[in-house]
């Protein structure tokens, strides 16, 4: 049986974790659901807590000692996903920004011979993102740009943090040497992938931003997937990737 398991990070997600796991939960495809919480002041773990106690079997929860960074958590849960022998890793947000119906989509593409990883794309057939302002869309839309410019790299939303990826992926890829925490921890993970030889594909999704909640974006979120995107370009050069 083909198990997948999607990996939500936390930080003060109280306000939207419960609603987001239920409905992962009652997609027509069993999906099980590890949150990384990182020690939320707001009682997010709390709520998980409670929630185990009718999901058993299906959502897990682990406690980071503070506030890490959204690439240390999501290694931390690729991690944990290997231990426990999961065929698919999905990331996804806690917020809603990314639509659960789409885990299908995502997973069934993934099952196509020789595709590797499937990223949920906001700009691979136009831009398609609600509720951001212009210039968060620019933004966001020319740093992909960028990355396919400056590491000649053909991924049209390399910032996604909606992706699913085949099990051999995150065992070839050396997890404990991924830098970077931010934007560029997405677009570190997906360049890997594409070194190794991974067969990418991008499907559309429609992305819309959180209505409950804070941002977790900071200005040196965006430096560093800028200055991030050149590190990792020269370290591919000097073969220290």
């Amino acid at each position: 049986m083909t198990k997948s398991l999607v990996i939500i990070p936390t930080y003060n997600e109280k306000q939207t974790i419960e609603r987001i796991v239920r409905a992962v939960f009652q997609l027509p495809m069993v999906f099980h659901v590890l949150v990384v919480d990182d020690n939320s002041p707001d009682g997010t773990g709390e709520l998980v807590q409670d929630l185990q106690k009718e999901f058993p079997n299906q959502l897990f929860l682990e406690v980071r000692k503070a506030k890490s960074g959204l690439g240390t958590a999501y290694i931390h849960g690729f991690k944990w996903a290997l231990q426990n022998q999961y065929d698919f890793i999905f990331e996804m947000d806690a917020d809603f920004s990314h639509n659960p119906l789409d885990l299908i989509r995502l997973q069934e593409a993934c099952l196509q011979p020789n595709t590797d990883v499937v990223i949920g794309s906001r700009y691979i057939s136009g831009v398609n993102v609600v509720n951001w302002p212009l210039s968060r869309v620019l933004m966001s839309y020319f740093a992909s740009v960028y990355v396919r410019l400056v590491m000649g790299f053909k991924v049209h939303d390399a910032t996604s943090g909606f992706i699913c990826y085949r099990k051999r992926v995150l065992e070839h890829i050396n997890l404990d040497k991924v830098k970077f925490v931010g934007y560029a921890f997405q677009i570190e993970m997906k360049y890997r992938a594409h070194v190794m030889g991974s067969q990418i594909l991008e499907i559309p999704i429609i992305f819309t931003d959180r209505t409950q909640g804070e941002s977790k974006m900071s200005n040196a979120i965006i430096s560093e997937a800028i200055f991030g995107v050149i590190s990792l370009r020269i370290r591919k050069f000097f073969r220290t990737l």
